[in-house]
């Protein structure tokens, strides 16, 4: 796979294996979120495409779809593509890519076919061009990321009650758009991650450093969007593409600029990773630019808003006396336009109307007035006025004179702007020798806004520092989304998942908060996983190469699949690709059927995950599950506890929600029913249905007790599991370790009154 993002020059080349399922090459599609995708046409011949081309068009829906040629996916026009247009100090991606000929391939196809669409070259060694793998990020697929509202909100594609939302506090879009690629794809790497924490804690710790940087970032362009356009060569020189080249020297000037004041900013940081920042800045290269467009553009050249401020900017962008033709133009355009003001001026005084210039980028120069709307209607106008139009008490108007010097005033620019960018071409044909630092300038501005996001979403709430262990373990947690959401801070639970006991089955009546409780957990690891802190009051984590979820009901009319058959999907896609080191999100499974196969099911993938490492919680209505922890040791029961109150008014029980999690199954029956009957269903209804019950769960239900045997095998089993996490993980001094294990042998001594032989010491 190559991809290219058009608005900032850097090539992304990858090569991995896959399986029959392409979940990566899905994943890694929808993380990169393209507007066109271009394929062999070999691939997508009707009637005999592949089943990636399939997978592809099902999946995306709304993306372009383009063919080109097999001869295109050259892998020696690759390589040159890439010796001749990468950056010497990018350089190094030839050995990585130089034996990998599926990518460097793709990277010729997709280089001959940016060219062609975009009617220009690439300026040699002006891009970026990096190979990524698919190992350094975990994986999350698109209906995880759709399920967990990671970027879009379910109910509203509008709304900012996302992940995204809660963390974006960035104030460049280079930031914007590394903080959507990081939460798609977070980190596995701990060093990395702890390298970003302790930013995190260096900027909430020092106001005048969160205060300072978020000043100098707020006042960066998008350097990507300007690197990208500079670095393009057109095949043709349009007034419209001579603009463009003048306006992002401009920019770029500005950008330049603001190194120093950020250098300055960073100056005094002890974390390593701002200080590899600082040392980026010290490229003696950015001066280097700087002072090279200092000598052919004027020192007051720079970004304004509004469009007549930067045309102005634009034409007296270059220092007089390099040109003396442009001198001489520059002089005749400033002639017009005071021309101009001096004939609305007289347009004024002969009319006796408060009449004054105004300018917009597609009218040029035009004649406005405010007015009293009884004063005056339309028709009132002097005749010579034409093309009126009127917005509340504001006309605008022109005349047919003014027409003509817009035209002599557009004749006149179009001069200066081709004779500016003739100096401006030759300008940049000296810096882009140089041009690579800017690309370390974007990353480093873009990594900064991030990391400053992550530090101001902390201000605003009381989250915390996690830990990376070998543990799940977050103690008094809460859904970040919904605190964003709600008036009031939502209800915090304790999670506690570890090797030796890696799966929870979470039991609890509808509406008792088990699908919040499942995404908050999964939101809390993505945020520890790209370097924020999180929603707890404390929070270790395991790393997850993958997080799944398998959460949503609906049926989908577009893939003809049935609320089972979505779930049947859904569940195939986890099991054939999870691992160990995943995370696994179960929401229900089996209700699109009826009960004895939805707990068969159920049943077998539970048993399925627990022969994994994979850390898994499963919230269910089928009590039947909670019995695997009678036959498995690694399994707890959880469960969401609801009370009882007295509804005085209507004299019936009413459900109190705690929305808190306690261990074991839930004590509630017929849970179904009372909702139910809080509904508007007829009570008639509601009785028969609880008759009908009652009858089905004599039946059906049998007392399942452990035996004594079993609660002493499950007591030694937990033992052994926290005596290895704390050989593994603990940090403890001697004297706290050793009231630790006491408190441990009580435990378990507690856990099972007759365990035999307890030995009298456990220090050891």
């Amino acid at each position: 796979m190559a991809s290219i993002d058009l608005k900032s020059p850097q090539i992304m080349l990858s090569q991995f294996a896959d399986n029959t399922t392409y979940a990566k090459v899905i994943t890694k599609l929808q993380v990169l979120s393209p507007l066109e995708i271009i394929m062999s046409n070999t691939a997508c011949v009707v009637g005999n495409s592949t089943k990636l081309f399939t997978l592809i068009t099902e999946n995306f829906k709304n993306v372009n779809f383009t063919t080109v040629q097999r001869k295109y996916f050259n892998e020696t026009k690759g390589l040159e593509y890439i010796e001749q247009l990468c950056i010497a100090e990018f350089s190094s991606v030839l050995m990585e890519v130089q034996s990998r000929y599926y990518c460097l391939a793709a990277a010729a196809a997709l280089l001959k076919y940016v060219e062609f669409i975009q009617n220009s070259v690439y300026a040699p060694k002006s891009l970026k061009i990096y190979f990524q793998g698919s190992e350094q990020t975990a994986m999350i697929d698109s209906s995880s990321a759709q399920n967990l509202e990671l970027l879009v909100n379910n109910q509203d594609y509008r709304s900012n009650h996302t992940l995204f939302g809660v963390l974006n506090y960035t104030k460049t879009a280079g930031g914007s758009r590394r903080l959507r690629s990081n939460i798609l794809e977070p980190l596995v790497d701990v060093e990395t991650i702890s390298m970003r924490l302790d930013c995190v804690q260096e900027l909430l710790q020092d106001e005048e450093l969160f205060f300072g940087l978020q000043s100098v970032i707020s006042r960066f362009l998008d350097t990507e969007q300007l690197l990208s356009v500079l670095v393009q060569i057109p095949k043709q020189d349009t007034v419209n593409a001579a603009e463009s080249k003048i306006t992002n020297l401009i920019y770029l000037k500005h950008t330049l600029e603001l190194v120093e004041p950020l250098k300055v900013t960073l100056k005094n940081c002890s974390t390593p990773l701002l200080r590899a920042y600082y040392g980026s800045l010290e490229d003696h290269r950015f001066g280097l630019i700087l002072d090279k467009i200092k000598t052919v553009i004027n020192d007051d050249a720079r970004y304004m808003k509004g469009c007549l401020n930067m045309r102005t900017q634009k034409c007296y962008a270059v220092r007089s006396n390099i040109s003396e033709f442009l001198d001489i133009a520059r002089r005749t355009y400033t002639e017009i336009v005071d021309d101009i003001a001096g004939m609305i001026a007289q347009l004024a005084e002969k009319y006796s109307l408060p009449l004054r210039t105004s300018f917009s980028s597609s009218r040029g120069f035009f004649i406005q007035m405010t007015t009293d709307c009884a004063a005056l209607s339309s028709d009132q106008l002097p005749s010579e006025f034409i093309k009126i139009s009127k917005v509340k008490n504001s006309y605008s108007f022109t005349s047919a004179d003014l027409i003509k010097m817009n035209e002599r005033c557009q004749e006149s620019l179009r001069e200066i702007y081709h004779m500016t960018y003739m100096i401006v071409c030759k300008l940049l044909s000296e810096i882009y020798e140089h041009i690579h630092c800017l690309y370390k300038l974007s990353d480093t501005v873009s990594m900064l806004d991030m990391l400053l996001s992550f530090a101001h979403a902390c201000t605003l709430s009381d989250y915390v520092r996690p830990e990376f262990t070998d543990t799940l373990a977050i103690k008094q947690g809460w859904h970040p989304i919904l605190e964003k959401i709600s008036a009031e801070k939502p209800v915090a639970n304790n999670t506690y998942i570890t090797e030796g006991s890696n799966v929870l089955i979470i039991t609890g009546p509808n509406m008792s908060g088990k699908s919040t409780y499942l995404k908050q957990i999964a939101l809390c690891q993505i945020m520890a996983q790209i370097g924020s802190y999180v929603p707890a009051e404390y929070a270790s984590f395991r790393i997850a190469a993958q997080i799944f979820t398998r959460i949503s009901t609906d049926d989908d009319i577009e893939t003809n699949s049935s609320t089972f058959m979505k779930e049947m999907k859904e569940i195939a896609y986890i099991l054939h690709n999870a691992n160990d080191k995943s995370l696994i999100l179960i929401d229900e499974l089996g209700r699109g059927t009826n009960t004895e196969e939805g707990i068969g099911i159920s049943y077998a993938v539970c048993e399925h995950l627990l022969s994994i490492k994979a850390f898994t919680l499963f919230t269910t209505h089928f009590l039947e599950l909670c019995h695997l922890d009678a036959l498995y040791l690694n399994v707890e029961n959880m469960h969401f506890e609801v009370q009882h109150v007295k509804n005085t008014s209507r004299n019936k029980d009413a459900i109190l929600y705690t929305y808190k999690l306690s261990r074991g199954l839930t004590e509630e029956k017929n849970y179904g029913l009372k909702a139910a009957e809080a509904s508007s269903l007829p009570s008639s209804i509601v009785l028969d249905a609880r008759d009908i019950t009652t009858q089905i769960t004599r039946q059906i239900l049998q007392n399942q007790r452990s035996s004594p045997e079993m609660d002493r095998q499950r007591a030694v089993y937990h033992l052994a599991t926290r005596l290895v996490q704390a050989a593994r993980n603990s940090q403890l001094e001697p004297d706290r370790l050793r009231t630790y294990l006491s408190n441990l042998k009580k435990k378990y001594a507690g856990d099972f009154p007759r365990a035999v032989g307890l030995p009298e010491k456990t220090e050891e």
